[in-house]
């Protein structure tokens, strides 16, 4: 009997990007994933790519992304939780992915986000897709948290940045995971209250990343890392490079995917 595939997809904010390129050369190759997990960014292109968008479609809505269809300020009962409100974001994920619910995907999805009242990890499988993709991309001061079934949902990346154990559970054969954070690099100044928040998050993600690697090393068949020196998560727009790192990696790696799953 052939062996299925899990895809776990990791945060990143822009550097998800290569998240599509990684897709991208997958469709080339021929190779579907039987389940799809992701955290963060992971967690909106793994809903597109479950829904039966193709990696093409998916580059062709982030390249027309402006920071005015994303940017949302104002006031709510969260407002000094978090800069930004959901509700331009909400209203376009809904359109594309036609308001579904995780029961009417192509292919079984899951995600993951934390709930700041318990501080316990929540994986996703049922409900509205497009409620659980903002709910694990609400990366803390940035976004607005969700309020979902009793929940105030943050970023899946707090405790989980690659949901890997997730889409075993899911029953995945074989789990490839792709991890579009890397390794901390040296920055040359911390200038303000925001660079010192981002520098923040991104040094825990990097560190929940080891934790990860480490505890999953028996459930994760093919850990990989696409290289994008230069490239920022925080960037609000469309990064050629991040696609064609994801790409190459997706390229390079087919053959040893093929490989797994005939094992």
């Amino acid at each position: 009997m052939k062996k299925t595939l899990g895809l776990a997809l990791g945060a990143g904010g822009a550097r998800g990007i290569a998240h599509i390129g990684f897709l991208k050369a997958l469709e080339e190759e021929g190779i579907r994933p039987d389940y799809i997990t992701g955290s963060s960014m992971g967690s909106i292109v793994g809903a597109c790519c479950a829904k039966g968008l193709s990696a093409d479609k998916m580059k062709e809505i982030i390249e027309e992304l402006t920071a005015f269809d994303i940017v949302d300020l104002g006031f709510s009962s969260l407002g000094r939780l978090g800069l930004m409100r959901w509700t331009k974001v909400r209203k376009m994920m809904a359109g594309i992915l036609e308001d579904c619910d995780f029961s009417d995907l192509e292919i079984p999805f899951g995600c993951v986000a934390v709930d700041l009242r318990t501080g316990k990890l929540c994986e996703f499988r049922t409900g509205k897709v497009v409620d659980a993709i903002l709910a694990s991309s609400s990366m803390p001061t940035v976004f607005r948290p969700v309020e979902l079934d009793g929940k105030l949902l943050i970023d899946g990346s707090v405790l989980c940045r690659v949901p890997v154990r997730q889409v075993k559970k899911m029953g995945a054969d074989v789990v490839v995971a792709v991890d579009v954070l890397g390794k901390v690099t040296e920055v040359d100044k911390v200038s303000n209250m925001v660079s010192l928040i981002m520098r923040i998050y991104e040094i825990m993600d990097c560190a929940n990343t080891v934790r990860e690697q480490r505890s999953g090393r028996r459930i994760v068949d093919l850990w990989l890392e696409p290289q994008m020196e230069g490239v920022s998560q925080y960037k609000l727009k469309y990064e050629p490079s991040a696609y064609d790192a994801g790409y190459k990696i997706g390229k390079e790696n087919a053959e040893k995917i093929r490989r797994l799953l005939s094992e």
